[in-house]
């Protein structure tokens, strides 16, 4: 496939925090961006830098070498894809489209083969690295699909990510990021665990949160999640309610690949209990709070 690269057309369906930023380090790279999402008012600061609109995901992809999407949830990649206005009436064989949407494997791998159908090379890009990462161009892409069309597709990738890696057929991707998701919120659920004992213990969490650093027990969890659980910051980075979305998806991919996984069962369940505990619009890590406050512990 032909290689895709600046000033080549690239459209961008789904405008949240993180598709906002990459659509805009997509531009930054040189490429021509077309944008669409259901509320024109998230896609303005693109508009006046340059980019144009789309009223559809239709009318996005004609024309684009490449388009991508980021939506919430598998229901939304179908009806974007799919739907009446969808990508697959606008894109011409040979297209690429990236979904760096978290969404179930089999379905991602079902979409590709429905597109393949068409001509047009779907790949399943699930992403790593937060709000932050997106806006640094710095996250982690966690690719599944064909060959061919992630080498046509790097520089796009290249304007959003640093690590970026093909990890196998369509699909691959999702479940990735499910292993990426069900790590994190272990070690968070075992991180709420240790410093609120050791603060029902009499200890100061936060000198105990600095020595834990010093050990084996550092990790990215206890330098970030640890430390909005101590300040009890949980303006949301990454919503506990889309947490629980991702764990239900971990949860399904363990059970379809037959894997005993009791620690994906019971994150799964934390989450759930975060978000009915009326914490799913905080960070996901409120699970320190629940925690805390299942132990007695105040403030």
């Amino acid at each position: 496939m032909t290689p895709i690269l600046p000033p080549a057309r690239v459209a961008f369906i789904g405008l949240g925090v993180m598709g906002a930023a990459m659509a805009a380090n997509i531009l930054k790279a040189g490429f021509r961006l077309t944008v669409s999402t259901r509320s024109r008012d998230k896609a303005e600061a693109l508009l006046a830098a340059g980019a144009d609109w789309a009223p559809t995901a239709q009318d996005a992809a004609d024309g684009a070498a490449c388009v991508c999407l980021c939506v919430p949830d598998t229901p939304d990649v179908e009806a974007v894809l799919f739907g009446d206005d969808g990508v697959v009436h606008g894109a011409a064989a040979g297209t690429v489209v990236i979904d760096f949407s978290t969404i179930a494997a089999a379905a991602s791998a079902d979409f590709a083969r429905r597109m393949a159908e068409r001509g047009v090379v779907l790949l399943d890009s699930p992403v790593s690295g937060g709000p932050q990462g997106a806006i640094d161009g710095t996250l982690t892409c966690m690719v599944g699909g064909a060959d061919a069309g992630f080498s046509a597709a790097r520089a796009v990738f290249d304007a959003v990510g640093k690590t970026i890696t093909l990890l196998g057929p369509a699909g691959s991707g999702q479940i990735c990021k499910s292993a990426n998701q069900l790590i994190i919120v272990a070690a968070m659920q075992a991180a709420a665990e240790a410093l609120t004992m050791g603060r029902k213990a009499g200890l100061d969490p936060a000198l105990m949160r600095q020595a834990l650093l010093g050990g084996s027990a550092r990790s990215f969890v206890l330098e970030s999640h640890a430390k909005r659980m101590l300040d009890g910051n949980f303006k949301p980075g990454f919503r506990a309610e889309l947490m629980r979305k991702d764990m239900r998806l971990a949860l399904g991919a363990v059970r379809e690949n037959g894997v005993f996984a009791p620690s994906t069962a019971l994150a799964a369940q934390m989450m759930e209990a975060v978000v009915n505990s009326g914490r799913g619009g905080d960070d996901c890590a409120s699970i320190g709070a629940l925690v805390a406050e299942l132990s007695g512990v105040k403030g």
